[in-house]
């Protein structure tokens, strides 16, 4: 008998008045704790997707959910038209964290991107400059101006024209972008760490090829950290390991742990926004900032960079004693966001199968698997991802 809590009534719900949108199981997600999710008939599932790396303190955190109650109870919106003193307190932490020096505070990766487009586009008219480089595969959000930075080539006609302005060089090949760089390019914007492009790290190579050249051209580097920031890649900011500094870096994602809250951050001598240039209903918003300052209070607390990269290197342990038995290919990632190959396109099978088996997996490509697990994932939780990733295998 179907109950008011079945799965499947849920979704049969959904898909009656849901709007297009992405194709779901039949599964209705209604609690969390840690690294673990719970479906609406009790099933409970060890989650290796965690929102796409939102969920970086794990399901439900209590000094989120204590925050934004408290916030909620005090202040819940006043629009950014005037100053709240949660969001100011946000916008200091984070400055003093990342050495950047002015913030904006939005809801969406996509908005962080969009400012930084936006920032670059500006301080590049006065002289022509317009044009921004990305890469094949990147993907930076889903506005048209993100949509058409993001390096998706059936994007590009999706809801075309596609925003002008935008060229895409292959990923890590410095000598495309030197044939891409000439005076009319503003910026330059990549991902430390690709990672729907099927997690595939920047290389330290690139990276300094890219500042150089930004520099040569007077245009802007921006770090699109929407993912890869905040611990994900074990440090603050990943494009730091790579020997570079961006003029301009994203947040998104992890900064709520499940609330949406982004920032766009730059130095004061690239803030050539004037009143009015940038805004939005939503940004500043105390409740975003509220869970913001938890989730970095908490990185601070639990030492969670550290964190991630104790227990990427335990994950990658034990997908290599898996990888002997099961001919997994090109394990790679860093800190808490890992990836590998299958040796067949079966990756979106394997999602299904591991579902069945109680664990949520990402495919990204058709043969590639993407590992997101919270940054908070314990050592058993990691024993149990191989225990059940290696019945998926397998049963595939």
């Amino acid at each position: 008998m179907q109950t008011r809590h079945d799965n499947f009534t849920w979704a049969q719900r959904g898909r009656s008045v849901w709007m297009g949108g992405a194709t779901r199981p039949d599964l209705c997600m209604v609690a969390g704790s840690g690294a673990w999710i719970q479906d609406a008939e009790g099933r409970n599932y060890l989650d290796f997707v965690g929102g796409w790396a939102v969920a970086a303190l794990g399901h439900a955190p209590l000094a989120v959910s204590n925050a934004i109650a408290a916030q909620a109870a005090t202040l819940l919106h006043c629009s950014p038209g005037f100053w709240n003193p949660t969001a100011v307190e946000l916008a200091e932490h984070l400055a003093n964290l990342t050495g950047y020096h002015k913030v904006f505070l939005g809801c969406t990766g996509a908005e962080a991107n969009e400012c930084a487009i936006k920032l670059a586009r500006k301080r590049g008219s006065g002289k022509g400059a317009w044009k921004v480089v990305t890469t094949v595969d990147g993907f930076h959000g889903r506005t048209l101006a993100t949509m058409a930075a993001t390096g998706k080539p059936h994007w590009q006609t999706l809801f075309g024209p596609a925003m002008p302005g935008f060229v895409h060089i292959p990923f890590n090949d410095a000598a495309a972008l030197e044939l891409a760089m000439d005076d009319s390019v503003c910026a330059v914007m990549f991902e430390p760490v690709q990672g729907e492009g099927g997690v595939v790290p920047a290389t330290a190579e690139f990276a300094r090829a890219a500042r150089g050249l930004c520099d040569r051209h007077d245009a802007l580097l921006v770090a699109d950290e929407v993912q890869t920031g905040l611990g994900r890649c074990g440090s603050i900011l990943a494009h730091r390991e790579l020997g570079i500094h961006a003029d301009i870096a994203t947040f998104a994602k992890g900064l709520g742990a499940g609330f949406p809250v982004s920032t766009c951050m730059t130095s004061t001598d690239l803030d050539v926004f004037e009143p009015g240039d940038q805004g939005g209903t939503h940004t500043y918003h105390p409740l975003g900032a509220a869970a913001g300052l938890a989730v970095l209070a908490e990185i601070e607390r639990l030492d969670l960079c550290a964190r991630s990269r104790e227990a990427g290197s335990a994950l990658e342990c034990t997908l290599r004693e898996i990888a002997t038995r099961h001919a997994l290919a090109n394990l790679r990632g860093s800190g808490l966001l890992r990836a590998f190959d299958l040796p067949t396109p079966d990756a979106a099978r394997l999602v299904e199968i591991a579902r069945e088996e109680g664990l949520l997996l990402n495919a990204p490509r058709p043969a590639t698997i993407r590992l997101m697990p919270p940054l908070v994932v314990t050592d058993s939780d990691i024993m149990e991802f191989g225990v059940r990733l290696e019945r998926a295998l397998g049963r595939l």
